[in-house]
């Protein structure tokens, strides 16, 4: 059985700017399959949407706990939201 398709809005809180962490989640993505965006917002955190399959989802909701080298993430919410149309690979939008 497949595992079912899931999206995600993450918000990162801590130490997440400047310490490489969007390059650091594209790649961790890209690893696992999933698509989606992240970008950094005005008040220091990260916003990401993460779409793919649940359990390669669950595991990438995880690892955004560590981060890469030099990150500190205090807080990580999220909310599942409809995937709509899957976006096409996993981008660095700002």
């Amino acid at each position: 059985m497949a595992d079912e398709r899931k999206a995600v809005r993450v918000r990162l809180n801590g130490r997440v700017q400047g310490v490489s962490f969007r390059v650091w989640t594209r790649t961790e993505a890209e690893k696992l399959g999933l698509s989606g965006w992240v970008r950094n917002e005005d008040d220091g955190s990260v916003t990401a949407l993460i779409v793919g399959a649940e359990g390669a989802v669950s595991t990438m909701m995880s690892r955004l706990w560590k981060g890469p080298t030099g990150a500190s993430v205090s807080g990580v919410t999220s909310q599942d939201v409809d995937p709509g149309q899957e976006p096409n690979g996993f981008r660095i939008i700002g």
